[in-house]
């Protein structure tokens, strides 16, 4: 595989052979992301910059960032921050582009749990079922659960509150099979 430029964390092995190569640490079964620094006056022409480092890295997550103007914006109060990001097309900054690069190579989501002290959110992998993703609060919620009322965050913002979603019928309630998915707002009910 190494011949061939293909890093094991990136082949389709089958999980028994990757169980087998683990106890030995290989690097090239650890995933990898590079972080290119541009020159701000390469801006317009990101892709053409980070492809040649995509390709050197066997296609591997890579995100290009000027990071002088990052390290400026940093020092921006938060709207300021964004309208210069925005007039220089760089969108959310390069932080936040590095960060959704990074869940999605490892397979990570997120959601949310809100009420009355706080909202949270908390890290789930990618396809976990409800159970497992109430599991990552706690464990008793994994092994009591029942089921969990589940909205996404664009229709709880767009209701105002959960008990006026609740209200529109927006709110739904899930069982054992379901598969959380990235940006739901969930409230889980568990028995133990």
């Amino acid at each position: 595989m190494l011949q061939s430029g293909v890093a094991l964390y990136r082949s389709e092995l089958y999980a028994d052979t990757r169980a087998l190569l683990r106890p030995y640490f290989l690097l090239t079964n650890k995933a990898a992301m590079a972080v290119v620094n541009i020159d701000e006056g390469q801006l317009a022409d990101v892709e053409s910059i980070v492809a040649p480092v995509r390709e050197a890295m066997g296609g591997a997550e890579v995100v290009g960032a000027c990071i002088q103007l990052e390290a400026e914006a940093v020092l921006l109060d938060a709207e300021e921050r964004a309208e210069m990001l925005e007039a220089l097309g760089l969108g959310d900054g390069a932080l936040a582009r590095f960060l959704r690069a990074a869940y999605q190579m490892l397979g990570l989501r997120t959601y949310l749990t809100t009420g009355e002290k706080e909202t949270r959110a908390w890290t789930f992998r990618a396809g976990a079922k409800a159970p497992q993703a109430a599991g990552v609060i706690h464990t008793d919620f994994e092994r009591g659960f029942i089921r969990a009322e589940t909205i996404s965050y664009d229709e709880l913002i767009a209701a105002g509150s959960w008990a006026k979603a609740k209200e529109l019928g927006k709110v739904r309630l899930e069982g054992k099979d379901y598969v959380v998915a990235d940006g739901d707002v969930m409230e889980f009910r568990f028995n133990v």
